[in-house]
């Protein structure tokens, strides 16, 4: 079981940047892909941005250009530095641990950290 813990989330003003930080309990947390989701009120959870175990990316289309993933395999984060943020991105946001087995998927999610963005 691996436990992922986010931080960083809060309220912002429209244009205004926040990091959110994701901590993995795994020591085995350089094989696994890391990912950023969010779901807002009344909607389904999304892809906010991944990256591969290799440090390939990939980010929805509304957030590229403004929002940037990483990750430190040292320190076991993952990281979503999030700029010129607007309302649309008021959601709770999660991170996922993703990785292939050889008879199983693993996949674990964080509780959620709220990001408010609102004048």
């Amino acid at each position: 079981q691996v436990q992922l813990v986010e931080s960083g989330g809060g309220l912002v003003q429209p244009g205004g940047s926040l990091r959110l930080s994701c901590a993995a309990s795994t020591t085995i947390f350089r094989l696994y892909g890391m990912g950023w989701y969010r779901q807002a009120p009344g909607k389904q959870r999304e892809l906010v941005a991944i990256i591969s175990s290799d440090g390939m990316t990939t980010y929805a289309d509304s957030v590229k250009g403004r929002f940037t993933i990483s990750r430190d395999n040292a320190k076991k984060t993952v990281a979503l530095q999030m700029n010129s943020l607007n309302p649309e991105d008021t959601a709770v946001y999660y991170c996922n641990a993703k990785r292939s087995g050889l008879r199983m998927e693993y996949d674990y999610w964080g509780q959620g950290t709220q990001v408010t963005v609102s004048s």
